[in-house]
């Protein structure tokens, strides 16, 4: 294993269990995050985006289970298989939040509205740590700071109804940047925020993966956000990862239908109002009622009989990889 990877994942399949019925949420995904890049996850809602962060961290719901697969957390203490350690054991306490980090998608349900701010984020401190009081105290402010709230000496001992949306999102990430983690998965850490905070956490994201080596997993569907700030990209659809490889492989020269029906459905700047922006025909399918082979098939424009059957994954190049049967005929369209 080169030892730039700080976490691998192979052939991981996570399924939720409900009412007799049967959800492969995520169905055999493969893909590792290097130290110092960013691995943007890109999809439709529904995709598995956030069920396949949910379980590097071990925080899955009750009735779902790692059926099959492995995550290696390459540590300085050596591989760790996160898939077996006890969800809520010692070991994997003592890894989520210090080690490996992570920022959720909706602030307001994901921090405690009975505790202060502060409080909060010491709490990972008082875990993790061996500060002091009056270091932890510097830390929080110290923190805060950085994330460009104003008077954080007052702010900290607010509570998160004091704050903004903007600031909440903030105050998680701080949360999650105080034991300056090995891995960050942010999980759309600036949905419904301005452009202006999106730019600055973004910034606070790179400044943590130039300084520290952070490996950053962030989960998205803009597609912007994904030319702007990834090293990597996967392509989810329906709990697989349909291509994937760096971001000039996948952006610049897509060969998956489905990415390309992405990128088809996103306005470019400077071509004016005039310009066809394509929306992806038909919807994303019930994921207990499947459609037979290629789950993209009844939304292609490219589907053969041959799309009956599920694709195997291809390597294109050293660096791309994509799951479609039809990727040639794409690529000689261009």
């Amino acid at each position: 294993m080169a030892n730039d990877v700080a976490l691998s994942v192979k052939d991981l399949k996570t399924f939720f269990y409900t009412e007799r019925r049967l959800n492969r949420a995520v169905n055999g995904v493969s893909f590792e995050i290097k130290k110092g890049k960013t691995l943007c996850i890109v999809g439709e809602s529904g995709c598995g985006k956030s069920v396949t962060a949910s379980t590097i961290m071990q925080l899955l719901p009750t009735l779902s289970r790692i059926e099959e697969g492995e995550i290696v957390y390459h540590s300085d203490r050596g591989d760790i298989r996160i898939d077996q350690l006890e969800r809520d054991g010692k070991q994997m306490r003592a890894i989520r939040g210090s080690e490996i980090a992570m920022i959720f998608q909706d602030p307001m349900t994901a921090l405690n509205p009975v505790y202060t701010i502060g409080f909060q984020i010491g709490e990972s401190l008082t875990y993790h740590t061996d500060l002091s009081r009056s270091q932890k105290r510097a830390r929080i402010v110290e923190l805060l700071k950085n994330m460009g709230i104003p008077l954080p000496e007052k702010r900290a001992g607010e509570f998160p109804h004091n704050y903004s949306g903007g600031m909440r999102q903030r105050a998680m990430i701080a949360m999650a940047m105080s034991c300056n983690p090995k891995i960050l998965i942010a999980d759309e850490p600036t949905t419904a925020l301005d452009v202006t905070i999106q730019a600055q956490i973004f910034e606070l994201m790179d400044t943590l993966k130039r300084e520290h080596d952070t490996a950053i997993m962030l989960i998205t569907h803009d597609m912007g956000v994904v030319a702007e700030l990834a090293d990597e990209v996967a392509v989810m659809y329906m709990g697989n990862i349909v291509e994937a490889g760096t971001v000039d492989d996948v952006l610049r020269r897509p060969r998956h239908p489905y990415t390309r029906a992405l990128l088809d459905s996103i306005p470019v700047l400077g071509r004016g109002k005039n310009q066809k922006i394509q929306s992806i025909r038909g919807s994303t399918p019930d994921p207990y009622d499947r459609p037979v082979g290629c789950q993209f098939a009844p939304r292609c424009d490219y589907a053969t009989d041959a799309c009956k059957a599920m694709p195997d994954e291809e390597n294109i190049s050293d660096t791309h990889r994509i799951m479609c049967w039809n990727y040639e005929e794409i690529a000689a369209r261009d």
